[in-house]
C-alpha cells in the first residue's frame, strides 16, 4: 500500500488499541464517543433486543449510540463546525450536516434494490448522477469487491469539493472481503490491499493539496482462522435452545429459549432467560472445542462490556476459531434465508454470505436467473449462499494477541501519534488535530 505508506512516513503512525468486541459497530462507536461499549451501548454489530424479543443486526439509527458524539464536542468548541458522514455506521438520525449510508429500496412486493440514504435529500440525485446507483451488491455478499469502496471514495471527493465540511468521515469496507474469504496471509488479500490503496490515492492527494489533515485508521485486525464453532447447536443439544417450525423450516425462538447465542465473528453474546439456567449454560459450553473464554459479570466489567444489552455470558473464540449462528441440526430443516444474503433476518453474523455455494453445480445459473428477474422488475430469490462454514479463513472480534495482529492509526501530521493509541482516545485526538481540544 505505497500511498498509505507515504502518508505514514511523512506524518506519523502507531498501533491502535481496539475494544471488545473488535467489530465494526462497537469500534466505530468508541471512536466517535471516546467511551467503551459499557457506556455507549453498542455491544456488537447486533444483539438481542429483549423488549422486542428479536435478534437484530445492522440497525442504522444513531439514537442507539449513547454519549457525547465527536460532532457535539466540536460544535461546543466551534459553533457551526460542519461534519459529513460517508458510510460510517449508525449514520441515520445523527446530527451531522451531511449523511450518506447504504439503504436499499424495499418495494411493497418484496423486491430489494440497491440504493442509499442521504441527507440533505438532494445529495442522493447528485451522487447518483455523478457516480451511478450505490452498488449495494458490491458492498456485501458474494459480489462484494472494490466497486463499493470506489463509489464511496467518489462520494467523499464530491462532498469535499462541493460542501467543504470541516470534518469528513469516510468508511471503506474493502479489506473485510478477501481477508475473511481467504485469510490475511493469502496473495488475494494482499491484492485487495493494493486495490484499496490505489482507489484511495486520488482522495488522499486532493486532501493533501487542500491542506487537510488526514487520519487513516482501521477498527480491528483480521487474523487467520481454520475452524467454525457451532455454539447454538451445542446449546440446542443441551435442551436450552428452542425452535418453532413453519413450512418444514426451523426458526430460532429467542423468547422461549432458555439460552441462545448471538454470534458475531469471534464473539458471541449468550442470553439466558432465567438466572437458574446460568450453570446449565456454562456446562453446555464448557466442553465445546473452540471457546477460549466465557465472560461473566466480572469478566464483562473488566473488558468494558458490562451493558444491559450484552448477554449474561459472553463467549470469546479461540484465536483460530469463529462462531456460526447456525441453530438447526439438519440442513434440510434450515430456513430459506440461510442460503440468502439476508443480514437482517439471520439471528447472527454470517460471513459465508461472501461465497457462492461450491456444492451447487447450478449456483451461477441460479444467480443469473435471479439477476434477470430483478432487471425485469420481478421478485427473485438469490439462494446461492452455502451452508458450509469451512471456506472462511479470516475473522476478528477478540482482542489481538499482539499489536502486529491489531489495527493501525496513521496521521498526516508529524509527531501527532507519539505511541500506542487507545480506541477511546481517537475522539480526543481528532478534536486536538482540529484545534478544538
Amino acid at each position: 500500500m505505497p500511498r498509505l505508506k507515504q502518508l505514514a512516513r511523512s506524518g506519523s503512525q502507531a498501533p491502535l488499541g481496539t475494544v471488545l468486541p473488535a467489530v465494526t459497530c462497537a469500534a466505530q462507536s468508541t471512536f466517535l464517543t471516546g467511551t467503551t461499549p459499557a457506556e455507549h451501548g453498542i455491544v456488537g454489530n447486533g444483539w438481542y433486543f429483549r423488549e422486542l424479543g428479536e435478534v437484530l443486526l445492522w440497525r442504522q439509527h444513531n439514537g442507539l449510540v449513547s454519549g457525547d458524539k465527536l460532532w457535539d464536542a466540536a460544535r461546543r468548541a466551534h459553533p457551526g463546525y460542519t461534519v459529513a458522514n460517508i458510510c460510517w455506521w449508525y449514520a441515520m438520525g445523527a446530527d451531522t450536516d451531511i449523511t450518506v449510508t447504504p439503504r436499499p429500496v424495499y418495494y411493497a412486493d418484496g423486491r430489494k434494490e440497491p440504493d442509499c440514504y442521504t441527507r440533505p435529500p438532494s445529495l442522493h440525485d447528485e451522487l447518483t448522477e455523478e457516480l451511478g446507483t450505490f452498488p449495494l451488491f458490491h458492498f456485501w455478499g458474494p459480489g462484494a469487491d472494490i466497486v463499493s469502496s470506489r463509489w464511496i471514495v467518489g462520494a467523499t471527493r464530491h462532498i469535499l469539493r462541493t460542501n467543504r465540511p470541516d470534518l469528513a468521515l469516510c468508511y471503506l469496507p474493502h479489506l473485510d472481503y478477501d481477508l475473511q474469504r481467504y485469510g490475511p496471509d493469502d496473495p488475494r488479500a494482499h491484492r485487495a490491499a493494493a486495490e484499496l490503496d490505489a482507489v484511495m490515492a486520488p482522495l488522499l492527494d486532493e486532501a493533501e493539496a487542500e491542506g487537510r489533515t488526514v487520519v487513516a485508521l482501521s477498527e480491528y485486525g483480521i487474523t487467520r482462522v481454520s475452524r467454525a464453532v457451532d455454539i447454538n447447536r451445542a446449546l440446542r443439544r443441551a435442551g436450552l435452545v428452542e425452535v418453532h417450525t413453519q413450512a418444514g423450516m426451523e426458526y430460532l425462538d429467542p423468547m422461549t429459549s432458555r439460552a441462545f447465542a448471538v454470534a458475531d465473528h469471534q464473539i458471541a453474546h449468550v442470553y439466558i432467560r432465567r438466572p437458574e439456567d446460568v450453570d446449565a449454560t456454562r456446562t453446555a459450553l464448557a466442553g465445546l472445542d473452540g471457546i477460549d473464554e466465557l465472560l461473566d459479570d466480572e469478566g464483562k466489567k473488566a473488558h468494558g462490556l458490562d451493558h444491559p444489552r450484552a448477554g449474561e455470558l459472553v463467549a470469546i473464540a479461540a484465536p483460530d476459531a469463529w462462531f456460526t449462528y447456525y441453530y438447526w441440526l439438519d440442513d434440510a430443516r434450515a430456513p430459506d434465508f440461510a442460503q440468502l444474503v439476508e443480514i437482517h433476518r439471520k439471528p447472527g453474523y454470517d460471513p459465508v454470505e461472501l461465497f457462492l455455494d461450491p456444492l451447487d453445480p447450478y449456483v451461477r445459473l441460479k444467480a443469473a436467473k435471479a439477476v434477470a428477474r430483478k432487471k425485469l422488475g420481478m421478485r427473485y430469490r438469490m439462494a446461492v449462499v452455502p451452508l458450509d462454514p469451512t471456506p472462511i479463513r479470516g475473522s476478528h472480534g477478540r482482542l489481538p494477541e499482539s499489536d502486529d495482529e491489531g489495527p493501525l492509526i496513521l496521521c498526516s501530521t508529524p509527531h501527532a501519534l507519539p505511541g500506542r493509541t487507545a480506541a477511546t482516545e481517537v475522539k480526543a485526538l481528532l478534536l486536538r488535530l482540529a484545534g478544538l481540544h
